[in-house]
């Protein structure tokens, strides 16, 4: 990277994923962001979190619950 240039940082939260899924969704994220805005591949971070439906609400209801239904 150049003087004045940015370390890009993706972050992505999603449900339980497979290895092989977080490998292929970290190297399209990182790729597409690269064609993008023209930074080295190289510069990007990538983080990726799973979460659980008991984490995640919408409507002030769990998801969990929701698709008890």
């Amino acid at each position: 990277l150049k003087e004045g240039e940015f370390m890009p940082f993706i972050q992505f939260d999603g449900g339980q994923m497979t290895k092989e899924q977080k490998m292929e969704l970290a190297k399209r994220l990182t790729d597409v962001s690269h064609e993008v805005l023209g930074i080295p591949i190289e510069a990007f971070s990538v983080l990726i979190r799973e979460n659980s439906m008991d984490n995640i609400a919408t409507g002030g209801q769990l998801l969990s619950e929701k698709h008890k239904k």
